[in-house]
């Protein structure tokens, strides 16, 4: 289990035990997702995650199917390609009968399937007799409902309980509910059909009765229920089969609202199916367009420098997924001071939440801006989105946003004034470190002592280049000259500055970081590979970058690891100082072949292709420990890991495209592969549905010995394919 003790990094997910078994099955549909074993239970064992959750609590703590009272025997469970459907079969163990005798095992087939839809988890459960006689039994269902934070889960201990109410029982549903500290009132509802043979408490009993290849069905759905939002009654939504046909038809739609990708390798394809699927179930609809919510289980809502990088890895499949991520971020953008949750006029979003504790403010994450580098790149995936599209309509009207997260950098991200942007707490129970490592000892100097505040991170300097960049071209656009000369000589000093102040010889890299006294933190970490994907890196000091990131101290043979072995601080399993992180990785790799080092970046693409072969599903995890790789082994996993995980799944389409050149030039319609390459792995790659301005094409790629040749297989509309040999 997971327990809250006194450590430093009070948002440290903590384990004392792991996880009952890595094969875990997940669903997600909007702000609910559901995490069962592959019985298709929910168990209170290993790290007790499992159960089903709404609004960051979880609803369902306790679920077990029985025959006769005992625990079926585990045939094979899978969640569809799509990741609408979890299926699971089982069979009857050896079953004493009361009169003497037995059913014996494997007579009876249990075919058990789940989804989730608008706030509710429907389950279908077929039991098929496929013995030479009659039999007779029962099939049980056992529930449980916690109603427990999301962050009780993680080990948080909270300071006050609300009231929990005993189970109530119709003909055919029971009903659970608890009356929060916060005054809501949330509920269980469990609908039955058939009506049971019995139902009270925690159980609701079926008696089953069947001929020779007979079959039975029954159907239970556990709906989410809060007095202030109600969610619609069984007889609105429909039942089972009506919401499956429903569902299939939504995420059919989704998945083809992207262009597809496919490749000549079939395991290849796998890996980029999962993603898919996994950036459509992720991705939450909200009032104002669609936002990849970051992980499962512990942060499966909006977080903004998440949702930023996840937009920004598949821009070129899906700029709308940006559109939306832009759009929410603007709305929520802090309009005033308020330390406590870490607010600044300007600052852009870190996280939200709609739980108990985060109503009550037991923890500060509500609505919490404690993130240093989500401004900039809110500002730099805003002018990406612009150069992906063209749409300067759109950048018009959240135009004042831009402004709003520029000033910021300007006023609060360098107080001291010094060009450069820091960052130091200022809520009491908010993050220490501020960065995308934000444990509490992922900033330290080549002693391991840790850095003092204000931090300036190396990769957000590159940030904040890159975002007045992107700013200067849209203010040309529209037709604000002045002030984009303004921003361009900004970034150009920057970067001048910026390679003089972080650049440290002695470890032949940029330093992770400026502490407090502008001292260097003299630390090879895979920050500085970011320093190559903003583009604010000397050319020549870049090269040097690139080879280190992929020698033997950091490249470990699945990826790039997050510190250099050579540092006093590394752990290979560590969650920020050793371990290996997809996303990480494929934003280095994007970085490396911006400054031409294409074949490093195969490497990198060539090392998590190797991971998708070994994980379950074929899914990235949000992270991996950094061990050596071995030959015939598997990579070796972090237990609390997320997963799925937005920006590891989309790590596949940066990978591509960094690989491929690929850009985009809406003024002349022209789709750019600068110097394509493809992996060893990859003989031909298809994309189709590709889309500029108005236009859409299909392409084929083909892997030749020392280039890669492409033909238009597709195209409506007009537009052009351009190749820089």
């Amino acid at each position: 289990m997971i327990k809250k003790v006194q450590l430093g990094d009070q948002w440290y997910i903590l384990a004392t035990a792991s996880p009952a078994d890595e094969r875990r099955r997940v669903l997600k549909y909007n702000d609910t997702f559901a995490i069962f074993d592959r019985f298709g239970d929910v168990q209170c064992i290993g790290m007790g995650e499992e159960g089903i959750y709404h609004g960051d609590t979880r609803f369902l703590s306790h679920q077990d199917l029985l025959i006769a009272g005992v625990r079926p025997m585990f045939l094979n469970s899978a969640v569809k390609e799509d990741n609408g459907l979890f299926v699971i079969e089982l069979m009857n163990p050896d079953i004493p009968l009361a009169g003497g005798g037995r059913i014996e095992k494997g007579l009876l087939h249990i075919f058990r399937a789940k989804l989730l839809w608008d706030g509710a988890c429907y389950e279908h459960v077929r039991v098929v007799n496929f013995g030479l006689e009659a039999i007779e039994t029962s099939i049980s269902m056992e529930f449980g409902a916690d109603y427990a934070d999301i962050f009780e889960v993680r080990g948080f201990e909270r300071n006050r309980q609300g009231e929990h109410f005993s189970p109530a029982a119709t003909r055919n549903s029971l009903v659970f509910a608890y009356r929060g500290a916060d005054g809501e009132t949330r509920k269980t509802q469990i609908d039955f059909d058939p009506e049971p043979e019995r139902i009270a408490n925690h159980r609701a009993d079926f008696r089953v009765a069947l001929a020779p290849k007979e079959e039975a069905h029954f159907y239970a759905t556990v709906r989410c229920q809060l007095d202030s939002q109600p969610i619609q009654a069984q007889d609105e939504t429909g039942d089972y089969l009506s919401v499956l046909k429903q569902a299939n038809t939504v995420l059919g739609k989704r998945l083809n609202e992207s262009c597809k990708v496919t490749t000549s390798n079939p395991l290849v394809n796998h890996w980029i199916d999962r993603s898919s699927s996994d950036l459509v179930m992720l991705t939450s609809t909200l009032p104002l367009g669609r936002y990849p919510y970051a992980g499962v289980p512990w942060y499966s809502t909006t977080f903004g420098r998440d949702g930023i990088l996840t937009a920004w890895e598949c821009l070129w499949i899906d700029p709308d997924l940006a559109k939306g991520v832009l759009k929410i971020l603007a709305a929520t953008q802090a309009t005033k001071e308020d330390p406590t949750c870490d607010a600044e006029p300007g600052k852009i979003l870190h996280e939200a939440r709609q739980g108990e504790l985060a109503i009550l403010g037991e923890v500060p994450f509500r609505r919490y801006y404690g993130t240093v580098d989500a401004t900039p790149l809110f500002v730099g995936l805003a002018g990406a989105y612009h150069e992906r599209t063209g749409d300067i309509g759109f950048i018009r009207s959240i135009w004042p946003n831009i402004r709003r997260a520029l000033d910021w950098m300007d006023r609060y991200g360098d107080v001291d004034g010094d060009g450069f942007v820091e960052y130091a707490r200022r809520s009491e129970t908010g993050l220490v470190q501020q960065g995308w490592k934000d444990s509490n000892d992922s900033v330290f100097h080549d002693d391991g002592q840790l850095a003092d505040a204000p931090i300036a991170l190396c990769e957000v300097q590159g940030y904040v280049y890159e975002a007045k960049r992107y700013a200067a071209r849209m203010a040309t656009a529209l037709g604000e000259s002045a002030y984009a000369d303004q921003l361009q000589k900004a970034a150009q000093l920057l970067k001048k500055n910026f390679n003089e102040a972080f650049w440290c010889e002695a470890i032949g890299t940029y330093a992770l970081a400026l502490d407090g006294k502008k001292r260097q933190c003299a630390v090879r970490s895979s920050n500085a590979g970011h320093v190559l994907w903003s583009g604010i890196a000397d050319p020549v000091l870049a090269e040097r970058v690139a080879q280190q990131l992929v020698s033997e101290e950091f490249f470990c043979g699945w990826g790039i690891r997050t510190l250099s072995s050579k540092e006093v601080r590394y752990n290979p399993m560590a969650y920020h100082n050793g371990s290996i992180w997809p996303h990480d990785n494929a934003l280095i790799a994007a970085g490396m072949a911006r400054y031409g080092f294409t074949a490093h970046a195969m490497k990198v693409f060539s090392g998590l292709f190797d991971v998708s072969l070994f994980v379950d599903q074929h899914r990235l995890p949000e992270l991996f420990s950094g061990f050596n790789k071995r030959a015939g082994e598997g990579p070796t996993l972090y237990p609390v890991a997320c997963s799925p995980q937005a920006w590891a799944a989309a790590s596949v389409f940066s990978l591509l495209q960094a690989c491929l050149g690929l850009s985009f030039n809406p003024e002349t319609s022209e789709v750019r592969f600068r110097h394509p390459h493809l992996p060893e792995f990859i003989d031909t790659l298809e994309i189709r549905g590709l889309t500029i301005n108005d236009a859409v094409m299909d392409l084929r790629l083909q892997r030749y010995p020392n280039n890669v040749g492409i033909n238009v297989l597709r195209k409506e509309g007009h537009a052009e394919v351009v190749v820089i040999a």
